[in-house]
């Protein structure tokens, strides 16, 4: 790598907990963010989700800004309560760093605003009791009075993005992406290659996700990779031969990263540098949506050739851990044959049990509490892992923590329709 760049700043809000202490806390205790509704009408499969209670917002804001909350969505505020926090533990005076070399990538995997939620109250005054007739003078007139004009700004994917680099005035390299859980792996290392390449002297990488609406919730369900709930708050059971799929959830996670000559320069606080990077994409012949059985392999010998390193020099895998049968087989399987004699060796770990699936909030969020687990020199326990399919018996999974013989890890993630990443983090 040209340049060593390194993690400054960190935030994050889970259904764990509003921020990064709290969620590792809570993470620590064996403790889930996944909640019952309560609403019984529903299937189980629907009744439970990783729902945020808290985050912190500023109590003051610029005026200029000001106006532009409202069409923030529930996800970006989530992102924005992360990227305040990352900037705050950061310690950095950004009056110090031109707009100019400040890099921002977004990546979103927001759905609160999908649907037609927007009209259903006009809709409502317009059609009879057993909604079978619609008066559509009616309908415009109450179109007029109940939907909030602004619905279709409050859906676009990039509005975290926009008010991050108008609050903040990262003006730099950026770019937004929307996609599924691997784009906030991929916003992160677009951040590292600015540094790295002397883009930027800063970067700042978010991720949002919220996948806990009704709309999104269905389109899951048809896909046919949400777990039916059967044992209530420990169905989310990633790794494990029962699994059957995930539970939604919602979060934002932020890291700012610095080059680490700019970083011990200004004493800033290092909690971890990235030194390999990964990234691969495999689509199938088929165009089916499933998950390649090699595709994360070769994000990982991607990532350890660029840190320079072999299997085993890894204290620990962070897995994707989606708990779908099909995503976890393909992704042990690789991680198999990837470790070949080392299988047995080294920890293998999947947080998504503890916040429930947070989509591009996911990949940043697992990295960063990551960081806290090689500070305690442990890999966390896989939530609700019991025991694993027949071929992966040998392969070191556990639902307690696991000691680690070196402070370094490997976080992996990938997405359906052959999306893969992978990260070498070390403190």
């Amino acid at each position: 790598m040209d340049r060593n760049v390194v993690i400054t700043g960190m935030g994050l809000v889970t259904p764990l907990g509003k921020n990064l202490e709290e969620c590792w806390r809570n993470l620590k205790a064996g403790r889930t963010g996944i909640r019952e509704t309560g609403n019984k009408s529903l299937p189980p499969s629907f009744r439970y989700r990783g729902m945020v209670e808290e985050f912190d917002l500023p109590t003051e804001m610029p005026r200029k800004i000001q106006s532009q909350m409202k069409f923030l969505n529930r996800g970006s505020y989530l992102g924005f309560s992360a990227a305040l926090q990352a900037i705050e533990s950061s310690g950095i005076d950004l009056e110090k760093i031109e707009p100019g070399r400040r890099a921002l990538y977004i990546g979103s995997g927001d759905f609160t605003m999908v649907g037609y939620e927007f009209m259903h109250p006009a809709i409502k005054e317009a059609v009879d009791e057993r909604w079978e007739n619609l008066d559509q003078a009616k309908l415009n007139r109450e179109t007029l009075n109940k939907v909030n004009p602004f619905f279709l700004l409050e859906s676009l994917s990039n509005n975290l993005f926009s008010f991050l680099s108008a609050y903040f005035q990262f003006m730099g390299p950026n770019t937004s992406l929307a996609s599924l859980s691997p784009c906030g792996a991929t916003a992160l290392e677009l951040c590292v290659r600015s540094i790295m390449q002397g883009e930027a002297d800063i970067a700042l990488a978010a991720g949002s996700g919220n996948w806990i609406t009704e709309i999104p919730m269905y389109e899951l369900e048809g896909l046919g990779v949400l777990s039916r709930c059967r044992k209530g708050l420990a169905s989310y059971r990633p790794l494990d031969r029962e699994r059957d799929g995930f539970i939604p959830g919602e979060g934002g996670a932020a890291i700012l990263l610095e080059s680490e000559e700019r970083a011990m320069k200004r004493g800033a606080p290092v909690f971890g540098r990235i030194s390999g990077m990964g990234n691969a994409i495999e689509f199938q012949e088929n165009g089916g949506f499933t998950v390649p059985p090699h595709i994360t392999r070769r994000s990982m010998e991607e990532a350890l050739g660029e840190a320079g390193i072999g299997p085993e020099e890894i204290g620990f895998i962070c897995l994707h851990g989606s708990g779908t049968q099909k995503g976890d087989r393909a992704e042990l399987e690789s991680v198999r044959t990837f470790l070949g004699e080392q299988s047995s060796e080294v920890p293998l770990v999947a947080m998504k049990g503890y916040t429930g699936h947070l989509g591009a909030a996911s990949d940043l969020g697992e990295i960063i509490l990551s960081v806290k687990a090689l500070e305690e020199g442990m890999a966390p326990g896989t939530l609700n892992f019991e025991r694993p399919e027949r071929e992966f018996e040998g392969m070191k999974i556990s639902s307690g923590p696991m000691e680690i013989s070196n402070k370094r890890m490997l976080s992996v993630s990938y997405g359906i329709g052959g999306e893969s990443s992978a990260f070498v983090l070390e403190i």
